[in-house]
């Protein structure tokens, strides 16, 4: 059995907040901006002062498990509704259940912000006033209850019901995916990698995947880079647990190796101390592995941008134009390519050098850098400068690190204009190449 159809219902909040809900550690923190908690209170009072009959808070979904029912979708919503009913009459709904949830220190200060948001809201209505919006709340106010008693199931329908409503992030989708490719793990390893998952700020996330993951992943087949959506996430789904094609076979047993090798210290081999089972060049498996593969290139490039930060100076790094920022990203993707082939002992000054002459020359030559501008250059289309070069295409057919310098670079033709605003980077572009 999945669906509970006799709990298949729209429910008012009051009935709602009967049941014994739960917060299932693997969900994210409580992260509701000032600005939501506002939307929720100004909408539902609105209603209420309009005497509208019914308001209707949307769909939640609901695992239910030994009478407890774990908040699969909707938790931001129901938590701010709780600090919302606390506001208007704390004596009669402080043992509510999702009072009794541990919370992160993240969610905790995010709770007591909003608190003071809505309390200053609830202060400004009278006493008669707080009772009957209270009252509107708890019984006119209603969701449509989802409830199932198989984990799985319950994603499913939180995956298709967020695709078809309000937009949910790409990395949002992912997730929930890969947690259903994740049925048969131990709930411990679910609960670890979703709670790093959700530490990482939500919006270095939605960075990673898409000016860096997507692209690279793209760019070094030749293809475009742009414009990563929710229609897009299908070469982040992997391979799935029951594939057992001998392509699927292979890489799931070449991963299942890495992790016995790591696991059992056999690094007498290696001059680390564990073997990445990471490539952007190859397949990644679905399931848990996903969480590893999305912290790992997390973790990656941000040692890659703090080693940016020590190699050159301040002006070299320009960032007060749109196009500088692309250019900066783009040299920031070229250098966790190759690291992510050779290593992050390969990443030299003689190849930091090149790799920034190479993304440089493009902003020396171009007026404005747009994201197509870069992603015509990545693949050596850029008619204006190093047009044949498509650099993280011959990245990936290197044997050696060594081979990088094989790649003779052309001299930028640079404008007055462009001359004047990056001096520093067409000086240093000069002594490093013999210009």
């Amino acid at each position: 059995m999945a669906l509970i159809e006799r709990e298949l219902a729209i429910v008012e909040v009051q009935k709602l907040f009967t049941l014994n809900l739960k917060i299932p550690e693997y969900q994210r923190p409580y992260t509701w901006s000032v600005k939501s908690t506002n939307t929720l209170f100004h909408d539902t009072y609105s209603a209420y002062d309009n005497g509208v009959d019914e308001y209707r808070l949307g769909s939640i979904v609901l695992h239910k498990h030994n009478n407890n029912y774990y908040i699969v979708d909707g938790q931001q919503r129901l938590t701010t509704l709780s600090i919302l009913l606390y506001c208007l009459d704390p004596l009669n709904t402080q043992d509510q259940s999702l009072f009794k949830e541990k919370y992160s220190p993240l969610s905790n200060n995010v709770i007591v912000e909003n608190y003071r948001i809505l309390n200053k809201r609830i202060k400004e209505l009278s006493k008669d006033e707080r009772q009957n919006y209270k009252e509107y709340l708890l019984n006119k106010c209603s969701v449509v209850q989802i409830v199932t008693d198989n984990e799985q199931e319950a994603f499913q329908f939180f995956d298709s019901q967020n695709s078809r409503g309000k937009a949910l992030a790409p990395h949002d989708l992912l997730k929930s995916y890969h947690l259903r490719e994740m049925n048969n793990e131990e709930e411990s390893h679910k609960i670890d990698v979703i709670n790093q998952w959700e530490n990482i700020n939500q919006d270095h996330l939605n960075d990673l995947f898409k000016n860096y993951l997507y692209p690279l992943t793209q760019w070094y087949k030749g293809r475009d880079g742009v414009g990563y959506a929710v229609n897009k996430i299908d070469i982040f789904k992997g391979i799935k647990s029951n594939n057992i094609y001998n392509y699927a076979l292979y890489h799931k047993a070449s991963n299942l190796f890495v992790e016995q090798f790591n696991h059992q210290g056999n690094n007498e081999l290696l001059a680390t101390s564990d073997l990445n089972q990471f490539q952007l060049t190859q397949p990644l498996i679905g399931g848990r592995r996903f969480f590893h593969y999305v912290l790992h290139y997390g973790s990656l490039l941000d040692k890659i941008q703090k080693r940016i930060v020590t190699f050159h100076h301040d002006k070299e790094i320009p960032s007060r134009r749109s196009g500088d920022i692309y250019t900066k990203q783009l040299y920031e993707c070229s250098l966790l390519f190759f690291t992510d082939r050779f290593g992050f002992e390969s990443l030299t000054d003689s190849v930091m050098r090149h790799l920034y002459s190479w993304s440089y020359s493009l902003r020396l030559v171009m007026n404005a850098v747009y994201p197509q501008t870069i992603n015509k250059y990545s693949q050596g289309q850029h008619e204006r400068i190093n047009e044949g070069i498509d650099m993280f295409t011959q990245i990936s057919e290197m044997n050696e690190p060594g081979e990088l310098k094989l790649i003779t670079l052309k001299k930028p033709e640079t404008n007055e204009s462009n001359l004047e605003k990056y001096q520093k980077i067409h000086s240093k572009l000069c002594d490093w190449n013999g210009w």
